[in-house]
Order: structure tokens, then sequence, then C-alpha cells
């Protein structure tokens, strides 16, 4: 659900019969196939190599789209998901619901040190808190710090958000088991919980809170698109969770050699060049040029969880953020 995307009004498409039609059908978050975001030309690209017919339908975020496809399931006219991330992972997997993608991911970044069966990466990045450097002089230094202090906070709400689910791992790895007090404190001083990324970082932008959940490459967007460098991600000292987004070939695709072509291509070098300058998230292949904004990013310790941990235990500790912040 992943960076800033493109500032303009989208409109989320609802699942429609239209995708009947497709060659290759694609359930995605709708900010991947705005105006500004890397569908259209991701499309087009596709559609010139395989001259067929793709056609993305758009969800609210990366859980809207698992939620999608467990309502759906068998039923579904989807051939590929993309745009769940390392925390759904495991949960999608247990599903049944998607099968193995048999493409060589040896030509992935060495850091990202994947060998998934069934998940193909296309984007990675960092949680992390944005804000305004001209409005806040002296940033959050760690997690505790933001928490425990009165800044503003808007972030998005983890039953149906990947960055506020990212943000339910983030306060777990550090607080353990305090982690209901730490949402207690920050309830607080915080100004709302949207349901997805969009709302939360317009109302940001907006001015209406100090801080907003959001990732380590936000700032870049405002660089290159804007030449707007007031906006900064604050480096946590305790580390900041990863959000990896992956795309996944359904169960009972009837396309498997397209939606594998189509795998193969995301993590193309023609695919690659635009889905950082377009969903403002890292390429998953190294080599890859990017603007001169990227290399003042913060480069945070990566912390966390493992799918299989956050598969075992997501609802209940969903379960805990939801009993601290009624409270």
């Amino acid at each position: 659900m992943n960076p800033v995307k493109p500032l303009a009004a989208v409109a989320s498409l609802m699942f429609a019969s239209s995708a009947i039609s497709a060659d290759l059908t694609v359930y995605t978050y709708d900010s991947f196939i705005s105006e500004w975001g890397p569908g259209p030309q991701l499309e087009k690209a596709f559609e010139q190599q395989c001259s067929c017919n793709l056609e993305f339908i758009a969800a609210e975020d990366g859980v809207s789209i698992l939620n999608r496809l467990r309502i759906e399931g068998n039923k579904t006219k989807a051939d590929l998901i993309l745009g769940i991330d390392e925390g759904l992972l495991e949960e999608t997997r247990k599903t049944g619901l998607v099968q193995s993608h048999n493409i060589d991911l040896s030509g992935l970044k060495a850091e990202l040190n994947w060998h998934d069966s069934d998940f193909v990466p296309f984007d990675y990045g960092y949680f992390s808190f944005i804000y305004n450097s001209e409005k806040i002089t002296q940033p959050a230094t760690s997690l505790k710090n933001l928490i425990e202090s009165d800044a503003s906070v808007i972030y998005q709400d983890p039953r149906t958000s990947t960055p506020g689910q990212g943000l339910m791992m983030w306060v777990k790895s550090v607080y353990g088991d305090k982690a209901p007090a730490a949402w207690k404190q920050l309830s607080k001083h915080t100004v709302t919980v949207t349901k997805g990324w969009w709302e939360a970082y317009s109302m940001f932008l907006e001015g209406d809170a100090d801080y907003v959940l959001s990732y380590n490459t936000s700032p870049a967007y405002h660089v290159v698109a804007e030449q707007k460098t007031q906006y900064k991600a604050a480096p946590f000292k305790e580390g900041h969770v990863a959000q990896v987004e992956v795309a996944a070939i359904t169960a009972n695709s009837t396309n498997k050699d397209r939606a594998q072509q189509f795998l193969k291509f995301l993590i193309s070098k023609e695919a690659q060049s635009i889905i950082p300058v377009t969903n403002w998230m890292m390429p998953v292949i190294p080599g890859m040029e990017l603007p001169d904004a990227f290399a003042d990013l913060i480069q945070p310790q990566r912390i966390g969880f493992s799918p299989e941990t956050m598969a075992d235990n997501r609802k209940s500790w969903v379960r805990e953020w939801r009993n601290a912040v009624s409270e």
C-alpha cells in the first residue's frame, strides 16, 4: 500500500464485470492505477509487448485486495493480485488462492534475499513518519520519542491499510508486551486514524498534523515532482519496518502463461524504471538509474517480524490495538 502516491483526486474503481473481457486481469490498489501512478504506463508497455488486453481493477489498499480475493474465492476474475506486502504474504498463501510463479528471481537485489515460490516483489521501502521541516526544526529521533511527545499524528487503520499494519508491527517490535500502553499514549495526540494512505497524507499536506505515517521514499516525490525540499522522513534509532510489495498469480487463473509473462515484465528494467518515479518506492533490481533525490533518502536499519509471525499474530495484534485506542 505503498510511498507518496500521486497527489491528485483518485476515485476507487469498483470490481466490475468489464474485467471478464480482458485477456489478463490484475487486482491492485487505486493509487497504483491513478493518472499519475505506474499503472497506465505499465499497461501500455506490457500490452505492446504481449499484444493483449491488460486490465487493472482497483481496491483501496493491499488489505482490501486480500479481503476481496477471499470474498470471491475460486470465482474471482483476477489472474493476478498486485500490491499486498510481506505482512499479508503468508495469510494470502494460506487461503490457497495463489499458485507458484516458476520465475527465476536471481536477478533481484541481494539485500532483499528473496526466494519465495509464490510471490514476486516489485518495489520496497520503509515505513516512516513524514514531517514539514519548515514547521518542525527538531524532529522525533525515535518511535518512543514520537509516541511520548505531544506532536499531532495521523496514521492509517491496520485493519484496512498496509501502512497501518506496518505501524502495528513497528510498535510491537519496539514495545513488545507494553504495546497497549504505547497505543493509549499515542491516541492522546492522534488527530485521526484513516482508512487508507491517501486520506491521511492529504490531511497532512493540508496542515492537519505534525507527522503522518508514510514511507522513507515520500520526500523524493516532493523533490522530483514539486521541487519542494521541506518534507522529510524522520530517522528513528530503533530502526524501521520495511514494506516489500508483491504480486502473485491466482490459483484459478486460466491464463498462467500470460500471467507469468506479466510478472517477468514487472521485474524487468523497463517496468522497474517506471515504478520508482510513479509509485515512489525503491526498485527491486540493481543498477537502476534514479533521480538524485533518492540518494538523499534516509537508509534505515530494518526491524520487524517474519511473514510467518505476522500471519500467526495479526488478528490478535489488531485486537490489541483496537482495545487500547478505544479505551
